[in-house]
């Protein structure tokens, strides 16, 4: 009887466990079977790993092949375990030395010829393998992916001859040398597309800032979705340990990782007909949703009245939070969802109501309607409510406004302030940080609570107002919150003055 130990790694949430892939030859009937709770893709690797071997010239044994892929209790999905299988039973028939196998981890899906096909979730795999120092062998069209980790060590193949001469000393593979950082400066639209606007222009670049969820509110064709579009230009470049998360969640989902603009901020738009479970994710096996793809980066959701109501409740917590969980009966999987909210409207059915040129004829019962489909609790959680209203002619034909890159240079500064001062955007800021860095003066206090009381706020809105003035007086190089600063920042409670 013969044993062999292979590994490799599953997929769970954001994490990739350590599975044992142990094989073991016994005397009996011919057969094969895979144990460790492997769902329908790992059972039907026996017969692509069968035909692999066969069509590389590698004897199958004609033994009885038993295959656990432990821990038991752990789900098993994918293709990713063909490789380490093919492999384990390579070594356990003595067909090549399994000495060597212990300090590298696998992973990689078998044609029938016995190329290597490339596998869903690399990244969390490559991030883990790294940490347990080991070398990851992966398939050649999962290199770029898993040279984004940092120092660690990568060998690619194409065929499962490859690896075999590499573990027979054959022909040694040598490691691929970590990629370099790749600006991606210029590869995102610019704000400078955007012809007048300057309220909202100002409105976006306290968003940025801050890290501040926005809503806009104008008629067809104002811009609204051309400066939403514009916010990933303006924010700065991800940190590399901001570009691994976002980049793994792609990996898990399966999503091309453009290496040349890996470090840009993310921008979801998910259509107005997406599901609950499209947004915040699911499946029997829980991948992420919109909102964890937006991680770090912006989501934007137009015509949000035209949302689903129910689907647009899903967003309450993860605003809060920051990350999401999906729980089924057999597991469950927590993934981040630090993003930053931008939606736009219109204000109306029709959508020109406050329009100067005066074709709204929506009656109060028909606006209070379309506007109750966005609930109290969501805008609540919304900090900046700004009209886009329609522009005249001659801005249309106007100069192009500021650029990117020189707001993008003030947005820098001003999140450099915030972290400093307390290693957090000021959107994220506790309510002991705010006590200290949000203090105000006798005068801007009754201000503020003659506003609170005015346009029954709640605690919620009156902490996010404090957070907004706070960002305005750090755009400003201020030490302390003025009243121009709070005034600005009571204003943006655009709704909240609603009245039919």
């Amino acid at each position: 009887m013969s044993l062999a130990i292979v590994y490799s790694r599953a997929r769970l949430g954001m994490e990739a466990p350590l599975v044992t892939v142990e094989v073991h030859l016994s005397n009996g009937l011919p057969s094969m079977s895979i144990v460790g709770l492997p769902e329908t893709a790992v059972k039907e690797s026996k017969d692509r790993v069968r035909g692999a071997l066969l069509n590389s010239c590698f004897e199958f044994p004609a033994r009885r092949i038993t295959i656990n892929l432990a821990p038991a209790d752990l789900p098993k999905e994918g293709g990713r375990f063909d490789l380490p299988i093919a492999l384990g039973i390579l070594a356990a028939s003595g067909q090549i030395p399994g000495d060597e196998l212990q300090h590298c981890e696998f992973a990689g899906e078998l044609a029938l010829s016995g190329e290597l096909r490339p596998v869903q979730g690399i990244l969390p795999m490559t991030l883990q393998t790294q940490r347990a120092q080991r070398t990851l062998l992966v398939p050649q069209g999962n290199t770029a992916e898993a040279l984004l980790v940092r120092d660690a060590r990568v060998l690619a193949a194409q065929h499962l001859l490859q690896v075999t001469a590499h573990f027979t000393r054959a022909q040694r593979m040598e490691e691929i040398p970590a990629m370099p950082v790749i600006s991606t400066a210029g590869n995102v639209p610019d704000l400078a597309d955007v012809r007048g606007q300057p309220h909202a222009r100002r409105a976006l670049e306290i968003a940025a800032s801050g890290g501040h969820s926005l809503l806009m509110l104008g008629p067809p064709g104002t811009g609204k979705s051309l400066l939403a579009s514009r916010l990933p230009g303006i924010l700065p470049e991800l940190t590399e340990t901001e570009a691994l998360e976002a980049a793994a969640l792609r990996s898990i989902c399966g999503l091309p990782i453009d290496v040349t603009r890996w470090r840009t901020r993310p921008f979801r738009a998910p259509h107005h007909t997406a599901s609950a479970a499209a947004l915040v994710g699911g499946g029997s096996s829980p991948r992420p949703g919109e909102i964890s793809l937006a991680h770090h980066g912006v989501l934007f959701l137009d015509e949000l009245p035209e949302f689903d109501r129910r689907v647009l409740e899903v967003l309450r917590e993860p605003l809060e939070s920051g990350q999401i969980m999906i729980s089924r009966a057999a597991l469950q999987a927590e993934f981040p969802a630090r993003f930053q909210l931008i939606a736009a409207m219109n204000p109306c059915y029709c959508g020109y109501l406050g329009d100067r040129s005066g074709r709204c004829h929506c009656t109060s019962e028909q606006i209070q309607r379309y506007r109750n489909r966005i609930s109290g609790p969501l805008l609540d959680r919304i900090d900046m409510h700004v009209e886009v209203p329609r522009l005249p002619i001659d801005e249309i034909q106007g100069p192009k406004g500021e650029g990117s890159a020189d707001v993008r240079e003030r947005v820098k500064k001003a999140r450099t302030t915030q972290l400093q001062r307390n290693n957090t955007l000021n959107s994220q800021l506790t309510h002991q940080q705010l006590d200290e860095v949000c203090k105000l003066t006798k005068p801007d206090r009754l201000l503020l609570q003659r506003a609170i009381e005015k346009l029954q706020l709640s605690a919620r809105a009156y902490h996010r107002i404090l957070k907004l003035a706070r960002t305005i007086a750090d755009m400003g190089d201020a030490e302390i919150i003025s009243t121009k600063d709070l005034s600005e920042a009571i204003n943006y409670r655009r709704l909240d003055r609603f009245t039919l």
